[in-house]
């Protein structure tokens, strides 16, 4: 029996990989990072060959850093960054030009073209807003843009496919063309009703349907890698969009549970089971992960949340790694007024402006690094208020209970400032790779790795952080950032 599944978590700024054993210990992890491009302001691109090259290398350095060999894995479970469109040559392999990354905004103009003139039928079939962060808008740039490629496209000598996509091709020599419905619902082509990609979308978008991938369960057959990649071929049980994949990862199986992701973005997902709820306050509905049959979530995805800690980090140099930001928020009592709104690529739910840019206001003579950096992390919770109160509005009730993972949940300062501006327990698992488990999860379900039915039980104790600012000081702080966001969006 082999004991030991294998997640990739493949991110917008870094690769993982991440060893189980069959108590879902973690046995071995290895990151890499990757480079960032930006060729024009509020562009952001990949090289698809370095999202490659470092998941690669940090599977197989994740595998020996385990002491095992490939051999006795028995699965492999991929989680991706979500929307980032990829497209490439059907023949060589090769990409026709970079990813173009969920966070661009170069197909904003055209969107908003879209959202006035089709808006609501994209809406009603997608369960998304016509926006620059999803897939579709993508595909039709480049299609329109790189020489060729349109006519190749039409010809079907291109694919298409978001980053899991192209990783399972890549990985089993070209022979699997897939997705699954987590990233098939981002693209803004995919019919969440049907669970069809939509022949009228893909016209609407100029997206020949020959370049679509087969969509499939989450957790489903997705083929085996090449022999030459790891020294023997694994099988590739899982597919899933990151944030559905922390969602499943948190053990969110029931209607009403809410998880929220804090990674480059900050990505909220309630499971609202068999029911898609209609978004009357900026969020979207999507598909959620599963082996069988896919419920929906409601979900707010802000763009810059842990994001905004690495720009303190490389663009200004105020810290020289994330760690610190903790000790330095709390090295002063209050951003002593100073408000930092990191709309550095346009804000995202529940307010979609995407023309609006960043801004830190209520600078004087006595701000400090110190509390820039204060200003920073309580910008990620003040984005997540945002979210959660519209999503308590949708569905006229209050959330009492936010459970959260990513790289930014180890912020101990940051968590309990969210509970805090929320009035509302945070809780924090005690495995914090929820995504890459929730990958893990899916994949060892699939295999027979985990008996049928063993994760509903599952759920276990982490860290709690309680309220305890007053109602007077939260609405205090709320009004502060709701006049900061009007000066940030002034304009409109």
């Amino acid at each position: 029996m082999k004991k030991f599944i294998a997640a990739l978590d493949q991110g917008t700024t870094s690769s993982r990989a991440i060893i189980f054993d069959d108590n879902w210990n973690i046995v071995a992890k290895v990151q890499k990072e990757f480079p960032q491009i930006y060729p024009k302001p509020g562009w952001v691109e990949h090289d698809p060959k370095e999202i490659l090259s470092s998941q690669l290398q940090s599977l197989r350095a994740a595998i020996k850093a385990a002491g095992i060999a490939a051999e006795d894995l028995a699965a492999i479970g991929i989680a991706n960054q979500r929307e980032t469109v990829i497209v490439w040559d059907r023949f060589s392999g090769k990409p026709v030009y970079n990813a173009i990354v969920w966070q661009c905004r170069r197909t904003a103009e055209i969107c908003e073209k879209y959202k006035a003139e089709n808006g609501a039928m994209i809406y009603e079939r997608t369960g998304l807003n016509p926006d620059a962060y999803f897939s579709a808008s993508k595909i039709r740039w480049i299609l329109d843009n790189v020489p060729f490629a349109r006519d190749r496209a039409e010809k079907g000598e291109l694919l298409f496919g978001t980053v899991d996509t192209y990783l399972i091709w890549q990985m089993t020599g070209g022979r699997v063309h897939a997705t699954d419905y987590t990233n098939a619902s981002r693209t803004m082509l995919f019919n969440i009703h049907t669970k069809k990609w939509d022949a009228e979308l893909c016209d609407l978008f100029r997206v020949p349907m020959a370049m679509l991938p087969k969509v499939q369960q989450s957790g489903a057959d997705y083929g085996r890698t090449e022999r030459n990649i790891l020294g023997a071929t694994v099988p590739i049980f899982a597919a899933v969009g990151d944030q559905q994949a922390a969602l499943y990862g948190q053990l969110c199986f029931r209607p009403g549970d809410v998880k929220n992701t804090y990674g480059t973005g900050c990505f909220l997902l309630m499971n609202t089971g068999e029911k898609a709820i209609r978004s009357r306050n900026g969020l979207i509905t999507t598909l959620t992960a599963s082996l069988r049959e896919s419920s929906y979530a409601l979900e707010g995805s802000v763009f810059v949340g842990g994001a905004v800690v690495q720009w303190l980090r490389d663009g200004l140099g105020l810290i020289r790694s994330a760690a610190e930001t903790e000790e330095l928020a709390r090295s002063v009592c209050d951003t002593a007024g100073v408000m930092f709104v990191p709309a550095f690529v346009g804000l995202g739910a529940p307010h979609w402006d995407s023309e609006c840019r960043g801004m830190i206001c209520g600078i004087t003579r006595g701000t400090t690094r110190a509390h820039i950096v204060r200003a920073a992390l309580e910008a990620i919770a003040y984005q997540t208020f945002d979210v959660v109160h519209s999503m308590e509005q949708d569905l006229r009730t209050s959330i009492d209970c936010l459970c959260v993972d990513g790289g930014a949940s180890a912020n101990a300062f940051l968590m309990q400032f969210q509970a805090d501006i929320l009035g509302s327990d945070v809780i924090r698992p005690s495995i914090a790779e929820t995504t890459a488990l929730g990958a893990a999860y899916l994949a060892g379900e699939y295999c027979g790795f985990i008996k049928d039915g063993a994760l509903r039980d599952k759920r276990e104790g982490g860290d709690v952080f309680v309220p305890s600012m007053s109602d007077a000081e939260r609405a205090e702080r709320l009004c502060a950032w709701e006049q900061a966001l009007g000066r940030t969006m002034y304009r409109h």
